[in-house]
């Protein structure tokens, strides 16, 4: 028997535990890719390799549980480089958006042909563990659920509710052709109400697993935009960042939240995710529902872009994205929300976007012409830790909304907490390291980044994933070990 149990021990950090209210100076043993024991300590001649973990900060490696791998580039590309950027934001596991139809493989299908080709693509790729959400986009999809939770481990499901007859960028006659779906399906509310039915349905088969079943929403209302689009477009005075926002105002946000919880009630759907809330209006609505539907589990996501940009951001058309990044006094709401515990996750929406793509040459200061969506997972730890620190927000809540809760509704069950027998997922961080924003410094093949030029306060210095170094000083470190996410996990 070795004498040896521990296969790594990280000394001198200080751990920050999700469900404490303090961080504690110690040790952190490993065995077997899980953490074998975190207390102070921790005798060196027990582990086969130790590590100076300079007394930085030990957060649980971050669960960015909305990310969007594939969908302006090959799958195959951006699992390898957008992966890299997340190690180097300290995630250890990536949650991606997927679908059919246009962007991301271009097909339609049923899902029992078209994600087995998702997992080939997939496999031996990614350098963080990785996962994928799905959205059911007709008919077919609905009779799929049961199967993709019990054959493939999808536990997540997702409706872009303004898909049915508004443009991903913008307004749009063509969107049947854009979804891929027959003639005779339908993107629209009642298809939402069979999604969440068909959910349901698969929940009541598998009480087991049902606490770990849900669906995510992406609340804004298409017949709103669109008048709005048509509205702004044609004044003169409007334009960039503010444009778009108006363009997509606020209380369609709100409006989209009202509409998806009523539905939720109606089809007794309990575990609802109301996505990446961009507004006061939408927070508000939100909170608005749970009151008035208390049965129902709502969650409540913010993304880094919306707690650190707005429509003042110099990064004009390169921060378009849906919902759109909003005023200041938004912002200022988001952070409110978040520090008072009504949001429940912080996410990057890390939607890799490459200059060429997002916006032609000739179309520069074209709010309208750029596409939407960009990266920024390799940001969200540190960001988060500067901003926060800033406003009072304490380390503990923000491991507990980049990891633990997110790790908890998703059902990765070995994620999200730095304690015996979970995952070796870890983030070391420096809270007093001072740096600017560059995206010559990320491995995503992006090329511009809308955070260029901000000073963070706090860095991710080193990413372990399951008890192995996969990211130090600046550089990604060894082949992709990234493992499939079969959820809900053990």
């Amino acid at each position: 028997m070795s004498t040896r149990p521990y296969d790594l021990l990280i000394k001198n950090v200080r751990v920050v535990r999700p469900n404490g209210n303090t961080v504690h100076e110690g040790d952190i043993a490993i065995a077997g890719g899980k953490f074998a024991k975190v207390a102070p300590g921790i005798d060196v001649t027990l582990a086969k390799t130790v590590h100076d973990g300079q007394g930085r900060l030990a957060f649980p490696g971050v669960v960015d549980a909305h990310m969007h791998s594939g969908i302006y580039s090959p799958l195959d590309e951006d699992a390898v480089s957008e992966s890299k950027a997340a190690a180097m934001g300290g995630v250890t596991s990536s949650l991606n958006y997927f679908r059919t139809g246009q962007y991301y493989l271009n097909k339609g299908g049923p899902y029992k042909k078209f994600y087995p080709e998702v997992l080939k693509t997939s496999k031996g790729r990614f350098h963080v563990d990785y996962g994928f959400h799905l959205a059911p986009m007709d008919s077919v999809h609905n009779g799929e659920i049961e199967m993709l939770i019990e054959k493939f481990g999808v536990a997540s499901f997702k409706i872009f509710m303004f898909y049915g007859s508004h443009g991903l960028h913008g307004a749009s006659d063509s969107q049947r052709d854009f979804l891929m779906i027959g003639k005779d399906e339908r993107y629209d509310y009642a298809h939402f109400e069979f999604v969440m039915r068909a959910i349901q349905a698969a929940r009541e088969k598998m009480p087991e697993r049902a606490s770990q079943i849900s669906l995510s929403l992406h609340c804004e209302t298409a017949e709103i935009m669109t008048a709005y689009t048509k509205i702004v477009q044609k004044d003169k005075s409007m334009k960039g960042l503010a444009a778009y926002s108006a363009s997509r105002p606020q209380h369609s946000e709100g409006l989209a939240v009202f509409i998806a919880s009523y539905l939720a009630n109606e089809t007794a759907l309990p575990n609802i995710n109301l996505l990446h809330l961009s507004s006061r209006k939408a927070v508000q609505a939100a909170i608005m529902m749970s009151e008035i539907f208390p049965h129902i589990d709502f969650k409540r996501e913010v993304t880094i872009g919306h707690l650190m940009l707005d429509i003042t951001s110099k990064a004009a058309e390169l921060a378009k994205v849906n919902p759109p990044i909003r005023p200041r006094e938004d912002v200022e709401f988001l952070w409110d929300a978040l520090l008072a515990g009504e949001l429940d996750w912080v996410v990057s929406d890390h939607a890799c976007c490459r200059h060429e793509m997002k916006i032609p040459k000739r179309y520069f200061g074209n709010i309208w012409m750029a596409k939407s969506g960009f990266g920024g997972t390799e940001y969200l730890l540190p960001a988060l830790v500067s901003e926060g620190t800033r406003r009072g927000m304490g380390y503990n809540h923000m491991a507990k909304v980049t990891s633990w809760n997110p790790a908890q509704r998703y059902g990765l069950n070995s994620k999200g907490d730095i304690a015996e027998g979970f995952d070796a997922d870890l983030a070391l961080v420096d809270p007093a390291k001072t740096w600017t924003i560059s995206a010559k410094g990320s491995p995503s093949t992006q090329g511009y980044t809308p955070f260029e030029g901000m000073e963070l306060s706090a860095r991710v210095e080193e990413t372990f994933l399951r008890g192995q170094l996969i990211y130090q000083d600046g550089n990604v470190i060894g082949k992709p070990r990234g493992e499939y996410l079969f959820r809900p996990t053990a």
